[in-house]
């Protein structure tokens, strides 16, 4: 995909994720709805390609939401775009009901998206980093910038360039986030670089594997580990008393629901607070059932045969990673120091949340923050600016303080990008009846 710089697109995507896919798909189908003048959209991807979390597509690792819970479904139950869709136009939808599941693998559940993304490559531009937004210096009237200017750097081989936008919607992605003072190289990993890294190994001779984090990544690759590396020692290093129980029990549930974000952005401080206190365990740190039985299960049968391999570290966190030659020595703390010499040592530690300053640029002081110093979003996910900004900036994921837990998930990415491009529409359709309201100036009056 090409982006012209002479055209000015009524959004721009920053980042081409399942979040801007969904709403290139919100956007398609508004389009195909409506006799009026059709959104005209370009997304700029840093990756050469479209891809989500693939260095966790492990075998057998299963989502954790429903595949109703897709990019198009809540929002529109009858879309092309639906996974219902995709099993059909697979051949697969048979296969999958007989299967019995709600829950696809990861990897089913990504060849998905890049089915759908495939429908849009026209309008993205992949290797492509937007750097920074700024004001357009083309408007007209009263010398204010008409429109936001979105500057994209130039990769290997690329020209830098930018392009002008109405509307800007930011979707960049998690952050991976390492323990202060580790550093990652090519014995120590954050989880999100795991398979390619992994390929990169004889897994036959690994001697001791470290996996530190209590979630469902550090569970799964615990899980892989000890699969595929048959000599190694694996070391499960966890903070708390083993994993903890994922709560996907249907009440608890109920706070990935659409519904949940209007309790939650319009909610008191202290109801905003219950939904942290009584509902992290529904996805932070914590594991699913069948992960948990099964690692459990390993353990325990090893005992038995005593022959242990699969080793959990309970109440234990790393305080520092050391390299010494070929050497890895990982530096634990469980009331007592001890190292711990690996071959390799992953950590499945989480994501920072989205942080958008970054791409904001020159346009960041133009964007109001609260008494925290977070940035203010109403309702549609759309920064709260000042009057002198046209245009809008929208946010997918980094709204947690205002919108809740499901600001960066799946489970509600359909409905959010609807509810984005809605909002998109409907300020058009203002702006327009504004502007066929304005008196027409009389031939010759200078303003």
């Amino acid at each position: 995909m090409g982006a012209r710089e002479t055209d000015v697109y009524d959004v721009v995507g920053v980042g081409f994720g399942p979040s801007n896919l969904s709403l290139a798909v919100a956007i398609q189908e508004h389009n195909s709805s409506t006799s009026d003048r059709p959104l005209t959209a370009a997304f700029f991807e840093r990756q050469e390609a479209f891809g989500w979390h693939r260095n966790m597509l492990l075998p057998a690792a299963t989502m954790q939401i429903p595949f109703l819970k897709d990019i198009a479904t809540f929002r529109n139950p009858a879309s092309r775009y639906s996974f219902v869709a995709y099993l059909h136009a697979s051949g697969r939808l048979a296969g999958f009901v007989n299967n019995q599941t709600f829950f696809p693998t990861r990897r089913e559940f990504h060849q998905y998206l890049e089915w759908v993304a495939a429908n849009f490559t026209d309008q993205v531009s992949y290797g492509s980093e937007v750097v920074g937004l700024r004001l357009s210096g083309q408007g007209a009237g009263a010398g204010a910038p008409a429109h936001l200017e979105v500057e994209v750097g130039g990769g290997a081989g690329r020209q830098r360039n930018s392009v002008r936008a109405r509307n800007v919607v930011v979707s960049t992605g998690l952050v991976p986030r390492m323990p202060e003072g580790v550093l990652g190289d090519d014995r120590v990993w954050h989880s999100s670089e795991f398979l390619t890294r992994f390929r990169g190994l004889k897994p036959a001779d690994l001697r001791a594997v470290a996996v530190v984090g209590a979630g469902q990544s550090a569970a799964e690759i615990t899980r892989f580990v000890h699969d595929t590396a048959p000599h190694a020692q694996v070391y499960s290093v966890i903070p708390s008393y083993g994993y903890a129980l994922a709560d996907d029990t249907p009440f608890a549930n109920q706070v990935f629901d659409p519904a949940a974000v209007d309790d939650y952005y319009f909610g008191t401080d202290r109801a905003r607070q219950a939904f942290w206190d009584y509902h992290t365990n529904t996805n932070y740190s914590v594991v699913d059932d069948d992960v948990i039985r099964d690692l459990y299960r390993r353990s325990y049968d090893e005992q038995v045969n005593g022959a242990r391999r699969l080793h959990f570290l309970n109440l234990t966190r790393v305080g520092e990673v050391k390299r010494a030659g070929d050497e890895t020595r990982v530096l634990l703390m469980n009331g007592e120091r001890r190292e711990l010499e690996v071959d390799l040592c992953v950590f499945a530690t989480g994501y920072h949340g989205m942080e958008p300053a970054g791409v904001l640029g020159d346009l960041a002081p133009y964007c109001l923050r609260d008494e925290a110093g977070r940035l203010r979003v109403e309702r549609d996910y759309r920064l709260v600016t000042g009057p002198e900004l046209p245009g809008g900036i929208y946010l997918q994921g980094g709204t947690e303080h205002t919108h809740g837990l499901s600001s960066s998930l799946l489970s509600n990415i359909a409905v959010r990008s609807g509810e984005i491009a809605e909002s998109i529409v409907s300020r058009h359709r203002i702006e327009r009846e504004l502007e066929q309201a304005l008196p027409v100036e009389p031939a010759g009056k200078a303003r």
